[in-house]
């Protein structure tokens, strides 16, 4: 019995990881193992994500973007100030260091600053903040090729430069920041006047000073040694996606310098997110070897990228989308539009929105319905504005 109930709690938790071994042993019982599934996994794009997981991993337990983040804080004097950073904090930082890493580090932060605004207050924002942070940071992530990971291998498979992918995706970008501001505005509006208080704005200020105020990072000399050589980590990272330093020179200095500082991090590291990855290649490689359903798979996205992705985007997720859907069109600008803007939509249509739902569902667990509904409505209403963008430039 309790191995049943592990398995059922393993596949709950790695569902999709589930899914994309299942799609690979079926499509191994077609298309027999020979010499050509070594040619089916990029191991070019794993080896590069598994190296910008641990510097990743490495910079957060430094502390130095929750440090980051509280010196903005001390800064701002309103409610509206304070949500104004807990939004876009989410939204630039996931431009460089993923949108799950940005979801990791500052939706916990953000429940330790609600909390000094007094539990009437923390109860109105907590919510609707939690899932703005959510769409932010999966919005902010589509303008780099090192946001998110469906950019990384889409960007590996098109053959743009770094340029051209920023002009790509910088006219959604640009919309989605205008839409998260107005949206800040609007929550600003309404939470004054149910409120109806003076001084608010001021007790506001006050909680956000006494979280700048808390210091548990410390620049010291080791601190400063590790954050030196994570930075410089991620700047070999970036060059190794940009096509500028071979990605095995890369890989063998990540896991090298890794080893050497601090091999916990290895420990952080999604690994289920990498084979996720392998098993959608074999899956996508044996595919692409039945000559009927690539001619069917063909005729429903040839100039439907955009939609296609969308739609796909919300029952499998925009990661596995990308793999599945990248082996059967040629059009990868589209494509790239299309499962940023995928990541939009249900809660599974991204996988990091999963992780602002585990912290809601552990802090607020009997307002989770009511999380799902804010979270969906704002989905839907960011993905409709943004799929209009779309329609114009596509």
């Amino acid at each position: 019995m309790r191995r049943i109930k592990g398995l059922r709690e393993f596949f709950k938790k790695e569902t999709v990881l589930c899914a994309a071994v299942l799609l690979a042993l079926l499509s191994a019982l077609a298309v027999p193992p020979d010499r050509e599934y070594a040619a089916y996994i990029d191991f070019r794009t794993l080896s590069i994500l598994f190296g910008l997981m641990c510097v990743m991993a490495g910079l957060q337990k430094t502390g130095v973007f929750a440090w980051i983040a509280r010196r903005l804080l001390g800064r701002v004097k309103s409610s509206r100030g304070i949500v104004f950073v807990l939004v876009l904090l989410c939204f630039f930082f996931s431009m460089l260091i993923t949108n799950d890493v940005a979801l990791i580090t500052f939706v916990p932060f953000t429940f330790t600053v609600l909390e000094l605004l007094g539990e009437e207050r923390r109860r109105r924002l907590v919510l609707p903040v939690t899932a703005m942070q959510t769409i932010a940071a999966n919005l902010g992530s589509m303008l780099t090729p090192v946001g998110n990971p469906q950019n990384l291998y889409l960007y590996g498979r098109v053959g743009l430069s770094a340029g051209e992918f920023l002009a790509l995706m910088l006219p959604y970008t640009v919309l989605s920041l205008a839409l998260l501001i107005f949206w800040v505005m609007l929550q600003s509006r309404m939470t004054q006047g149910k409120d109806g208080k003076a001084g608010a704005e001021e007790k506001d200020g006050a909680g956000a000073a006494e979280v700048s105020g808390r210091e548990d990072f410390v620049l010291s000399g080791q601190t400063l040694r590790l954050l030196s050589v994570y930075l410089v980590l991620f700047l070999l990272c970036l060059l190794a996606v940009g096509h500028l330093l071979p990605w095995q020179a890369v890989l063998v200095i990540v896991l090298a310098a890794v080893l050497i500082m601090d091999r916990r991090v290895l420990a952080a590291v999604d690994y289920s997110l990498l084979l996720t990855f392998a098993g959608f290649f074999v899956f996508i490689g044996n595919m692409g070897r039945i000559p009927a359903f690539c001619e069917f798979l063909n005729r429903i996205i040839t100039g439907r990228e955009v939609y296609t992705a969308v739609i796909a985007s919300q029952v499998i997720s925009n990661v596995p989308a990308a793999l599945l859907l990248s082996g059967f069109t040629e059009n990868f600008e589209s494509l790239i539009v299309g499962t940023n803007l995928g990541g939009l939509g249900t809660l599974i249509a991204s996988m990091a929105s999963l992780i602002s739902y585990k912290y809601v569902a552990a802090r607020e667990s009997g307002r989770r319905g009511e999380y799902v509904r804010i979270f969906t409505l704002g989905n839907i209403c960011f993905l409709a504005a943004l799929l209009t963008l779309a329609a114009c430039l596509i």
